[in-house]
């Protein structure tokens, strides 16, 4: 019989976290390498190239791939032949306890974001637990452990439906992606869950994330049955939407597709997608009784010779402290910017409660008049940083609040990720605004740029603090500029006719 013990378990579930906060899977740096050598949108391509320079970074400076270092997954397969020692609480209380650890680390502290009342408070845990676990009984003397840091972007953007039996899944799949918007950072990957009930095509989609990135080698050796012929027609038909890296427009929105079965009733058909982000982070692990369980770190050989710089001929540089609405307006869509001087941060969180103090006639903490805001919530810093990884996070979730904060605030720009909604983009026309574009999978990047920060606001929302950091040359693209005009619409629909296998409606 297999003895683990508790201490053995919440050492490696704090270990696998740090790992796959800094390292990229191979198979995926791969398969990103190939889209960045083939991809001829020249939009696509920078980004790409970013999320590949910040890939490399992060693996050689153990810091976070992203500033959303996730909510964690869990899924132990428990051999029947294991016996646990030394448990204090329960084993889902041993990988609290592992994630917990793993999120404090000194030299790698990751960004807590749980919140533990997720409809009335919402107050931060500020450890990052409780992981959501899944257990199964096997055979077997060993523990196998699969470990994902979920990011919120990508897992916002799940779908699920319960189709009849003889409904179209590709029809389903390709009327759905586009509505995702590019929230979840593509490129990346789709799991999809079929079969069983709803919360069983839901944890099979989860699951599916967790395997290898391998459409490469499948389409090289050509399917061998049905569900990988599949797999193929569902890559290469969202491919040829032309959405592209960061919703920008080009040849690679998903680098796999991942299907997973399972038998359901004759009158149902659940089918679940959940995608992966640019940092795709999970790990695999098994403990055998003989202490516990590292992962090897992978050669930085495994990275593409790609170092993105910022293109100081091409882009234009703005300076952030003497911005005036009459230069915003002079922006043009696409156009690349690298900022410098004072910008204010602000999510979810300083949004509602900037709403509600102007509500009350309540004085701000600080003046919005012809500042920029960004939307982040950054690491701690560590070390000699200004600031922990401080990438964008999905601009959406704030467009409920653009038209007060351009109204009443004096604020005239903003910066997130991927797209905005058609209400946003009315307010952002009105108010001869723009919204500016940072690339999402890039945070470690992104954060090189940010000289000092300082909370100003709010202190107590701890990552949701409204900050102000000074930056020098903070690479941007103007996403929506004052007339309205998105790249996130032109761009893809640009891109899919190129492509031409999908007719642009």
């Amino acid at each position: 019989m297999t003895i683990i013990k508790q201490d053995d378990l919440i050492e490696s579930v704090a270990a696998a976290l740090q790992y796959i906060s800094y390292y990229h899977p191979a198979d995926y740096i791969a398969h990103l390498a190939r889209a960045y050598e083939i991809e001829q949108s020249p939009a696509a391509k920078d980004a790409i190239a970013q999320i590949l320079t910040n890939s490399r970074m992060c693996a050689e400076g153990k810091r976070p791939i992203c500033q959303d270092t996730g909510i964690v997954n869990v899924f132990l397969k428990i051999g029947m032949g294991v016996r646990f020692e030394g448990f204090s609480g329960s084993i889902i209380d041993a990988v609290n306890e592992g994630v917990r650890r793993g999120y404090a680390y000194s030299e790698n502290v990751l960004r807590a974001s749980i919140v533990a009342d997720p409809q009335f408070d919402r107050k931060n845990t500020k450890d990052n637990t409780p992981a959501v676990v899944h257990m199964e009984l096997v055979p077997g003397n060993t523990v196998d452990v699969q470990l994902a840091a979920k990011g919120g972007g990508s897992e916002n953007k799940t779908k699920f439906v319960m189709l009849n039996p003889s409904d179209s899944l590709v029809d389903w799949v390709m009327k759905t992606v586009p509505t995702m918007g590019a929230g979840w950072c593509p490129p990346g990957m789709l799991g999809i869950g079929i079969g069983g009930t709803a919360e069983k095509a839901m944890l099979m989609a989860k699951e599916s994330l967790m395997e290898d990135i391998d459409m490469h080698e499948l389409k090289l050796r050509g399917p061998q049955n049905k569900t990988e012929e599949l797999r193929i027609e569902l890559c290469d038909k969202i491919n040829a939407l032309g959405i592209g890296a960061q919703g920008l427009g080009g040849l690679t929105t998903v680098l796999d597709v991942k299907i997973n079965m399972y038998p359901t009733h004759a009158a149902s058909k659940p089918v679940a997608m959940i995608p992966n982000c640019a940092a795709t982070r999970h790990a695999h692990f098994v403990l055998d009784g003989s202490g516990p369980s590292y992962m090897e770190p992978p050669s930085l050989s495994n990275w593409p010779d790609v170092h993105w710089v910022a293109d100081t001929e091409k882009s234009k540089r703005i300076d952030l402290n003497t911005l005036t609405k009459e230069e915003v307006a002079s922006w043009t869509p696409g156009q690349t910017l690298l900022l410098n001087g004072k910008m204010l941060t602000g999510r979810d969180a300083a949004h509602k409660r900037i709403q509600d103090m102007l509500a009350k006639g309540e004085q701000l903490p600080v003046d919005f008049t012809n500042r920029v805001i960004y939307y982040v919530g950054p690491v701690d810093p560590v070390r000699d940083e200004a600031v922990g990884p401080a990438g964008p996070t999905t601009a959406t979730r704030m467009d409920k609040f653009t038209d007060m904060m351009l109204e009443k605030t004096g604020l005239i720009s903003m910066i997130g990720k991927a797209e905005r909604g058609p209400a946003a983009i009315e307010s952002i026309k009105n108010h001869k605004s723009a919204y500016l574009m940072a690339v999402g999978g890039a945070a470690y990047l992104v954060s090189k740029a940010i000289k000092t920060a300082k909370v100003v606001g709010f202190a107590d929302l701890g990552m949701e603090a409204i900050y102000e950091f000074d930056v020098v040359d903070m690479p941007v693209t103007v996403a929506v500029d004052s007339n309205g005009t998105s790249v996130h619409n032109t761009g893809p629909k640009e891109w899919q006719a190129k492509i031409g296998i999908i007719p642009v409606a």
